[in-house]
């Protein structure tokens, strides 16, 4: 089922989701929830989603980019469910990334880690640990801040970065994929397309 988006300014947005205990995953409604938020995803064209974004305050994300139009730059990545994840900074490497949201209207600059490992459990409760590098680990480090109870607007940089997904793709889309295609060609893990 597609569910709703819920748009900055709401409380849900802003409260740190608790964790999701072993019973609760093992229920029908976590599972249905975890399916719900991959198919609202891939409706909404996203990379990823949390489970705050789809108005549930439990530690649960979902990563996937498979050919997608929104974001055309990005490498395929495979759809991945992480379940109370904990992420590792491996090194200060960075990127200035430009980032939308799909509960935020507008994209902007802001800084990303280059690489990372995420410590969490997959939908089954069994433990994952993966390392997520350039423009995945941006992806990962996004869905964690929601998590968290933090939109990109809380990490934007320069204010005169801001404009709406029309205005990047007419002003600002090549200069950008030009600034990141470092982030680009390190992106692991990535799937070949089909």
């Amino acid at each position: 089922m597609i569910r709703t988006i819920p748009q900055i300014g709401d409380p849900v947005l802003r409260v740190p989701n608790r964790p999701v205990t072993p019973e609760e995953l093992d229920s029908p409604e976590v599972q249905s929830l975890i399916d719900d938020m991959i198919e609202t995803m891939r409706d909404a064209q996203g990379a990823g989603i949390a489970a705050n974004q789809v108005g549930i305050n439990l530690r649960i994300c979902v990563v996937g980019v498979d050919a997608n139009e929104r974001y055309p730059y990005k490498p395929n990545l495979p759809l991945t469910v992480l379940i109370n994840p904990i992420i590792e900074i491996l090194g200060d490497d960075t990127y200035l990334n430009n980032e939308g949201c799909l509960s935020v209207p507008i994209r902007g600059d802001l800084p990303r880690y280059m690489n990372l490992k995420v410590v969490a459990l997959d939908r089954l409760g069994m433990g994952i640990q993966q390392v997520y590098r350039g423009l995945s680990a941006g992806t990962v480090q996004h869905e964690v801040d929601h998590l968290d109870g933090k939109l990109i607007t809380d990490r934007i940089t320069d204010s005169r970065s801001l404009s709406t997904w029309e205005n990047f793709r007419n002003h600002q889309y090549d200069q950008f994929v030009e600034r990141i295609q470092p982030a680009i060609d390190a992106t692991e893990p990535r799937m070949e397309p089909a």
